[in-house]
């Protein structure tokens, strides 16, 4: 049992002392989890950039917001400062359906709410990305 206030004693750790974790394992560990992570994080941008191969676009995967079935779409540039409507016909707020040349290859619902969700609230972004970061780094294996 710890007494509270005696010199030299120390609280149980928990579950959540990130810097302890860090201390108790040796440098080839360190090193073998920070590797760890620079995969999945190069991972990720091989599996995107090999999206944009196969599609031939710059924006391989977008969130289309879908609220009463009318499907309208504003285009910006991705050099632009603001959004095309300047060269939409005169009158003309959205592109719809019949304006669009393309074809949408695949549909899966609610999963770009995930995109939304980061881009409204970025403090979330940033929790989530360091708790994960943090997962990676300190996991052990077995």
């Amino acid at each position: 049992m710890v007494r509270a206030g005696a010199v030299g004693t120390h609280l149980p750790a928990s579950g959540l002392d990130i810097f302890g974790d860090l201390r108790k394992m040796n440098k080839r560990q360190l090193y073998y989890q920070v590797l760890n992570f620079a995969m999945i994080v190069s991972s990720a941008l091989m599996i995107w950039k090999g999206l944009i191969v196969l599609t031939g676009s710059e924006s391989p995967i977008v969130v289309v917001l879908r609220d009463n079935g009318d499907i309208k779409f504003l285009t910006k540039g991705d050099n632009n400062e603001v959004d095309d409507r300047g060269l939409y016909k005169e009158g003309q707020n959205w592109l719809e359906k019949k304006d669009v040349v393309g074809r949408a290859r695949g549909f899966l619902p609610y999963v770009g709410m995930v995109t939304i969700i980061m881009n409204d609230y970025p403090k979330f972004k940033y929790a989530l990305l360091a708790v994960m970061g943090a997962y990676v780094l300190l996991k052990r294996e077995s």
